[in-house]
């Protein structure tokens, strides 16, 4: 579980973050949407202690992660480019990546094979350090990282950005997987609803660092969340055969 305790965010005396409580249970797939500056990076960097909180704890499994180090071997995360390294292959991320999961070649290439179809034959094996892939391949080796070496809480900022059509759905049926087979807990954010509600079973929009709807998703979502944003009701038509 994933604890938030008075959790504030400031700079230069302005709050860009205050969040009293929020819990995301073990298992659940939580998104997280709002417009530019909504706070969405912010609270993805204070769960990961990128950075620090002005005041306020989190808790990843009860394991105050501003304290000690031990909430990392449960963790996955990818939120930019940052969190790779770009002067080295994909496969010697993954490489590299798998040696600290304590994981061995085989169980290295046991598991890039489950990626084929979403590598698109475009990432293992091709020698292209990962600063010259596209945008959207970087995206890719960032997320699969995140996956790798079994994580119990994994973080996405954006996974779908970049990445093409065919990408995405592959990516959404990746995340499902994960998350209904293996029971991980995905916290993702996202500026595409439809994505969101496709692989989310809890979503909450933040405004101006506040959360302001935490709503599980029923068949309506997509619709309220449009609503939300647009400010103009959706409707649905029925036509007589």
């Amino acid at each position: 579980m994933i604890t938030i305790t008075n959790l504030e965010k400031a700079y230069s005396g302005t709050t860009v973050l205050n969040i009293p409580e929020l819990k995301i249970e073990n298992g659940e797939v939580f998104g997280l949407v709002g417009n530019n500056g909504a706070g969405k990076t912010t609270l993805f960097s204070l769960v990961l202690d990128l950075i620090r909180a002005t005041r306020g704890r989190v808790f990843i499994n009860e394991i105050p992660v501003a304290k000690t180090e031990d909430w990392k071997a449960l963790t996955g995360a990818y939120i930019d480019e940052s969190f790779t390294i770009g002067y080295l292959t994909p496969d010697e991320y993954f490489s590299f990546l798998g040696e600290m999961r304590d994981m061995n070649k085989n169980d290295i290439d046991g598991f890039l094979n489950n990626f084929k179809e979403f590598f698109n034959d475009e990432i293992i094996g091709k020698k292209k350090y990962i600063r010259d892939l596209s945008k959207g391949n970087q995206k890719k080796v960032g997320v699969v990282g995140a996956l790798l070496g079994n994580p119990e809480f994994v973080i996405l900022d954006e996974p779908f950005a970049n990445l093409d059509p065919t990408s995405q759905f592959k990516l959404r049926q990746i995340i499902k997987d994960f998350a209904t087979i293996k029971g991980k807990t995905f916290l993702i954010s996202s500026h595409d609803l439809d994505h969101v509600t496709d692989v989310c079973k809890r979503i909450v929009i933040l405004e101006k660092g506040k959360i302001v709807k935490d709503v599980e998703k029923t068949e309506s979502t997509l619709a309220e969340l449009e609503e939300f944003f647009t400010g103009v009701k959706q409707e649905v038509d029925f036509m007589d055969e």
